[in-house]
């Protein structure tokens, strides 16, 4: 079953303007090159994590398209969704580190994908799922304490004391 991508009303979406010279942005090639590589799936502190659980005997299912936000790591038994946000992407301490160029397009994207994350936590948190999110620099800095938080989750969701999770 699919659902229903943002029912927020049309006129509190973000706009995001398209990034390209007619409408003011401007990018060297270099730094178009090094942005075109930068993926949605698969990065290295989302690989780090994922070998860890597999290492630690969590076992789990990626991306699933049919749960809202498409959560990097789901562990369907115990209703668990886990992201693993990029720092820029996502608005790591977004009021202190804006970005210094092309400020029409950024803010608004990166709003707008703070949006989105909002909208996902509280559309899956419905669903009966509860969300981890985890910064990339969390993952990288101290991978075994995010991996500790998550065999938490699992430890408390066997023994039921996990509000909203129906063992």
């Amino acid at each position: 079953m699919k659902h229903k991508p943002y029912p927020i009303p049309e006129e509190d979406i973000i706009k995001v303007p398209k990034f390209e010279e007619s409408a003011g942005f401007y990018t060297t090639k270099q730094r178009s090159k090094t942005m075109s590589k930068i993926r949605g799936k698969h990065s290295v502190p989302e690989l780090l994590l994922r070998k860890a659980l597999w290492a630690a005997n969590i076992r789990f299912r990626l991306h699933r398209n049919d749960l809202p936000g498409k959560p990097d790591i789901v562990i369907d038994k115990y209703r668990l969704a886990i992201f693993v946000d990029g720092d820029f992407w996502h608005g790591y301490e977004w009021a202190k580190r804006k970005p210094k160029s092309n400020l029409g397009f950024w803010i608004p994207k990166i709003e707008r994908n703070m949006q989105r994350d909002k909208f996902a936590n509280e559309s899956l948190g419905l669903m009966g799922y509860n969300v981890m999110r985890f910064w990339e620099h969390e993952v990288k800095q101290n991978l075994k304490a995010c991996v500790n938080q998550i065999q938490l989750y699992i430890e408390a969701a066997q023994t039921g004391r996990v509000p909203g999770n129906d063992q």
